[in-house]
């Protein structure tokens, strides 16, 4: 990985403020036109941005700024980073070894049985296989269908066990949940005997009402047996 200087920008307000190097040795160590730079001298220009010291960063010493300083036609050097940091792998297909390709159709069928709730793109994740394979596979019309026996991808070595486990809980996740059942409907066995009940609690009704009516009626007969001269 190149070795570029940080923050550009912000080094040469830096190196504006605090050296006497010229502009065009300022606008060639940081990538920028001299006119950039005689803007930011001027305060035209990155008012707004505070100035990085390329000493403490370790990408400029003391001894360059000095040359730079007694020559106008020095071109400052980028010191060599203490540390160098790898340059990140673009991530591609997963390569699969020759011995094992021919184990992908037996990983697919267990993938196929064993989480359902895989979609096809995970599925060719896992196992570095194409979406016309697992439809085959999983329609059972592949060429070799008759063969085929369910195998473990991880234990195959197509994938690991924490890429397996992160595509089910992403699958199980995607999956709808269960509506919630109310809980103020009452279910049909509870309310079977409703019209029984109701026309039992209509005959209890009925009977405290004939009750009450025989009630007043004999209080009455003995009132007019009172009522009556001896």
């Amino acid at each position: 990985m190149a070795n570029r200087l940080l923050m550009p920008k912000a080094t040469a307000v830096w190196l504006v403020d605090n050296t006497a190097l010229t502009f065009d040795q300022i606008a060639r160590f940081c990538s920028l036109h001299p006119l950039e730079v005689k803007t930011i001298a001027d305060g035209e220009a990155a008012q707004g941005i505070k100035g990085l010291n390329p000493l403490t960063t370790g990408q400029l010493t003391r001894e360059e700024i000095s040359k730079g300083e007694a020559d106008p036609e020095h071109k400052l050097q980028l010191a060599a980073a203490k540390i160098t940091l790898p340059e990140k792998k673009r991530r591609g297909p997963r390569y699969t070894p020759l011995s094992r390709r021919q184990d992908r159709p037996n990983a697919i069928l267990w993938l196929v049985r064993n989480h359902p709730e895989l979609k096809d793109t995970q599925i060719s994740r896992l196992a570095g296989t194409t979406k016309s394979t697992i439809e085959q596979i999983r329609n059972r019309t592949h060429w070799n269908a008759a063969n085929l026996t369910p195998m473990d991808p991880v234990t195959l070595g197509l994938c690991s066990q924490i890429d397996l486990d992160i595509e089910v809980e992403k699958a199980a996740k995607a999956r709808p949940q269960p509506e919630p059942q109310d809980s103020s409907l009452l279910p049909a066995r509870a309310t079977e005997n409703l019209p029984a009940e109701a026309e039992i609690q209509a005959d209890e009704a009925e009977l405290d009402e004939s009750k009450v009516f025989a009630r007043l009626s004999s209080l009455g007969s003995e009132a007019e047996k009172t009522d009556k001269p001896e």
